[in-house]
């Protein structure tokens, strides 16, 4: 706010060329990294840049480029923690691009639905990002027109995909192996696993990466409890299975669903870890602070996300480069809720 009480006006690219001594066009060149500009000159309206608090708008970008910087992400979910650090890491990203980020909502997997859904991001231009972990997302990446730029972020392929499928995933299969492991080296016979639903196959990957740990193990290998997404998906999956002695160690496909198992767990007078040893998935910000805190898989979505945004990047701006298809790896993060298995009478 000036002396008159009057709020002043963000600087203008005319006003920087004026600061600067320059036109405004070679202002745009400095601002849009242009190379036929001397260093002198260069220095000197990044000097105006900072002294008059100059901030590019990305619309002039996009005039002055002759691309539209924006990127649509379509999505059936953004609530769920996955889902959400995803969308977060992208806009990051984009935003230090001077890239706009869009979010279309999938709201249902019917093939006209999912058509109109991906024709209205086609139609803002730009680049795509789709986020294909349930069936609306597999259908609508398979839906994008040819010569859109899209990326898909997708369950642990079963094998590399070709390299015109620019994917991103983490390595879900390895991460549970990795989590059932853990649990069978503190003495449990074998693992229950509640499963979170798979939007590209019949055994998702987090499923596949349970049963290769038991295989290798020699342990038997129970059948698999279909949970859901929720602490309520969780709590009504093991209701029949919290009470039976022999069940010592449980795998959760999310932390969603373990919030739901250490509930009935608890209300079955089971004490965790010491009679029954729960780990989770994705390290949510409550699994720490739940009680006992929960062992969990951590999986780095915002990263992922960022991953996403710069291999489009890379298919929409010539100078940007990423090896394909990034992969990120998980960790296991043991606190509280995973113990030595109990001793037999």
């Amino acid at each position: 706010m000036n002396a008159t009480g009057h709020t002043r006006r963000p600087a203008s690219i005319r006003d920087v060329a004026t600061a600067a001594g320059v036109s405004y066009q070679t202002v745009s060149r400095v601002i849009n990294d242009h190379p036929s500009v001397r260093a002198a000159t260069r220095e000197r309206v990044l000097a105006a840049v900072d002294e008059l608090g100059f901030r590019r708008n990305a619309t002039a970008l996009a005039l002055a480029s002759g691309r539209r910087r924006a990127v649509t992400v379509l999505t059936a979910d953004t609530t769920h923690y996955g889902h959400a650090s995803l969308i977060r890491g992208i806009e990051e990203a984009a935003r230090a691009a001077s890239y706009t980020v869009g979010i279309g909502v999938l709201e249902s997997a019917r093939e006209s639905a999912v058509a109109a859904a991906v024709q209205r991001a086609a139609d803002t231009g730009g680049g795509l990002i789709v986020i294909a972990y349930d069936p609306a997302g597999v259908r609508a990446l398979g839906a994008v027109p040819a010569g859109l730029p899209v990326v898909g972020v997708v369950e642990t392929p079963a094998r590399q995909p070709p390299a015109d499928r620019p994917w991103v995933w983490t390595d879900d299969r390895e991460a549970a192996y990795e989590a059932t492991s853990h649990l069978l080296s503190l003495g449990h016979e074998t693992v229950q696993y509640v499963a979170i639903p798979s939007g590209t196959r019949r055994t998702g990957a987090r499923s596949a990466g349970w049963r290769d740990a038991l295989r290798a193990a020699g342990a038997p290998r129970p059948r698999p409890v279909r949970g859901g997404w929720s602490p309520a998906d969780g709590h009504a999956a093991v209701r029949g299975l919290v009470a039976d002695p022999a069940v010592t160690a449980i795998l959760c496909g999310n932390d969603d669903l373990a919030v739901g198992v250490l509930r009935a767990l608890h209300e079955a007078g089971r004490s965790v870890p010491g009679e029954v040893s729960v780990v989770g998935f994705d390290d949510a910000p409550q699994a720490a602070f739940l009680t006992p805190s929960l062992t969990t898989v951590r999986l780095d979505f915002t990263g992922l996300g960022r991953s996403a945004f710069a291999l489009l990047h890379g298919a929409l701006e010539e100078s940007a480069q990423i090896a394909p298809h990034p992969v990120v790896a998980p960790e296991l993060v043991v606190r509280e809720s995973s113990g030595v298995a109990p001793a037999h009478d």
